[in-house]
């Protein structure tokens, strides 16, 4: 006999407009609150967004991270990344690491004197190490990189609303974008209240989140669709509620199995990646919470016509190709 875990029933009949005041008010205060945290506190803009310096290290012995972050901590350097450095072209004794080191004062790089803190503070943990190259980011470069990780998510968003559209209604298209909007809005906004660091890594998790929680989204509009041609005649909340209580077990399920593997990384991963996995499980949270809470109540905010059946796009292009032909 096969075991089966289900952590939600196969029939459920929850009503998730009970109280559709406050879980949507609930929505709206927390998005309100993110911004106004952005806005009064700021964010702890990584290395990549505020210029720095990047030196990489070589070694005939094997880097602790762990040891090279604890010698440098002392320097007080500020935001300070070491990550090592892999691959299959190295030598068996060739071991390379790089330290990230925030900008100083206002400087584009940091001093020779700085620099050489560094090295002597590192070779206390390992005596072989050595520097052998130094970059350093610009605030100007920096700038750069803060506008472009800006227009890679509005432009993520826009083309997810113009599939939606196209794929849907221009109604849930709008839906979907709020949620997408709200999950992004208050990811960014608890990075803003626990001043955790914010570098390129987020960005990325940013992008992840928007594609988990689309993902969600569409499978709830894809069953109310359905619904909506099966049940013609039942009030549009209620066709709503049907199609959210259908997907429900599947939804749980994604969520929670994505959640156990987030979490055993943001226990076990370390520091290096800990942010981001942090910006990952939080996102999966709000993602799902959206789904349920927010997209299809903007739906039915702004009201579906339901007397019109939407055509699939290619039965359009064959009917001006035959057109066409004739």
């Amino acid at each position: 006999m096969a075991f089966r875990l289900k952590l939600v029933p196969d029939t459920t009949n929850f009503d998730f407009f009970r109280h559709q005041r406050a879980t949507f008010g609930f929505s709206v205060f927390m998005v309100l609150a993110s911004i106004v945290l952005v806005l009064t506190m700021g964010l702890n803009l990584g290395i990549d967004f505020r210029g720095g310096t990047t030196i990489r290290t070589e070694s005939d012995i094997p880097v602790d991270v762990g040891q090279y972050r604890e010698a440098i901590a002392p320097l007080g350097l500020g935001d300070v990344a070491i990550t090592q450095v892999f691959d299959p072209n190295f030598r068996a004794d060739q071991h390379v690491a790089t330290v990230r080191i925030q900008a100083q004062d206002g400087q584009e790089a940091i001093s020779p004197q700085t620099q050489a803190d560094v090295l002597s503070a590192l070779q206390k943990v390992n005596k072989d190490v050595k520097i052998t190259s130094t970059e350093s980011i610009g605030p100007k470069v920096s700038g750069e990189l803060v506008w472009t990780a800006v227009w890679s998510v509005l432009a993520a968003v826009a083309a997810i609303l113009i599939y939606v559209w196209l794929r849907f209604e221009w109604q849930f298209s709008l839906g979907a974008v709020a949620a997408l909007i709200h999950d992004v809005t208050v990811t960014v906004g608890i990075f803003s209240l626990f001043q955790l660091r914010f570098d390129l890594s987020i960005i990325a998790a940013l992008l992840t989140i928007l594609g988990y929680s689309i993902n969600d989204t569409v499978v709830v509009f894809d069953r109310l669709r359905e619904n909506l041609v099966k049940y013609k005649k039942m009030p549009l909340r209620d066709v709503m509620n049907v199609s959210v209580n259908e997907t429900l077990s599947r939804t749980v399920m994604t969520s929670g199995t994505t959640l156990l593997a987030l979490i055993a990384l943001l226990v076990l991963g370390g520091d290096v990646i800990r942010n981001f996995v942090f910006a990952m499980t939080w996102g999966v949270i709000v993602g799902t919470y959206s789904s349920v809470y927010v997209a299809k109540n903007i739906v039915l905010f702004i009201g579906l016509d339901r007397n019109k059946e939407k055509k699939d796009p290619s039965e359009k292009f064959f009917e001006k190709t035959d057109v066409a032909t004739d």
